[in-house]
């Protein structure tokens, strides 16, 4: 098993998935081979909670554009972690 700090790249802190905190669900940026056993592994050990499900999705690149130069972001997997009832990550609450 891979180190877990390189499983998980950093959290994702937008205005839809601070909605999703609500329902004990956080979303995090992984590293793009991580499997689902890898990623709850890895949220178990660093915050010592209980994961109840883990959904991953890859991210198409966004096409962009700087005066004549065209070019892609690079694509980047997404993973939302549902958490048993009444845990919570420190990391989302400051």
């Amino acid at each position: 098993m891979r180190n877990p700090h390189e499983v998980l790249l950093k959290p994702i802190v937008t205005e839809k998935t601070t909605d999703l905190m609500q329902e004990n669900k956080y979303t995090f940026k992984v590293e793009p081979k991580a499997n689902k056993i890898e990623i709850k592994k890895a949220i178990e050990l660093i915050f010592n909670v209980d994961v109840i499900d883990v959904r991953t999705m890859n991210v198409s690149g966004k096409f962009k554009r700087q005066g004549r130069s065209v070019g892609y972001t690079s694509d980047w997997k997404k993973a939302i972690v549902t958490l048993k009832q009444g845990q919570r990550l420190p990391i989302f609450e400051e």
